[in-house]
């Protein structure tokens, strides 16, 4: 799948990741898609509830080599 806008968070700690998910969200239009990298593993429920607060959809959520990638759609 394809994403309209990568973000890398690894290495960050709560509540960063969040933040700049927040950022990155705001410059894409209703149902483009974000891919986000982190490697912190508070990460998994902050970020699914953040999604879920907000509307937005978690299309997609691996973990490959300690770093848990989402595809986030923008509603």
């Amino acid at each position: 799948m394809m994403s309209n806008l990568q973000l890398d968070a690894k290495g960050l700690s709560c509540p960063m990741p969040i933040v700049k998910i927040k950022k990155a969200m705001d410059t894409l239009v209703t149902g483009e898609i974000l891919e986000v990298q982190v490697t912190d593993k508070g990460a998994l429920a902050d970020i699914s509830a953040w999604a879920k607060a907000g509307g937005h959809v978690i299309l997609d959520q691996s973990e490959v080599a300690g770093v848990i990638t989402f595809l986030i759609q923008k509603a």
